[in-house]
């Protein structure tokens, strides 16, 4: 019996060990998630700036037409 409460004990450090290094990891890949979507946003953003392209429906056609 007292084999099997430390046995149920190892294992409980190590799911702990575990929870808190999952933990770490899932904080961790928050933080470079909403960095990546504020650089997109940084992107798009600059991106709208330098679109001066006028959509083909709204380009005037070429004199030679």
């Amino acid at each position: 019996m007292e084999n099997r409460i430390t046995d149920l004990e190892i294992r409980i450090t190590h799911q702990d060990a575990s929870i808190e290094e999952l933990t770490h990891t899932v904080l961790e890949q928050e933080k470079l998630i909403r960095k990546l979507q504020q650089d997109m946003k940084a992107i798009r953003n600059h991106l709208k700036e330098f679109s001066h392209i006028a959509h083909s429906s709204e380009e005037t056609p070429p004199p030679h037409y």
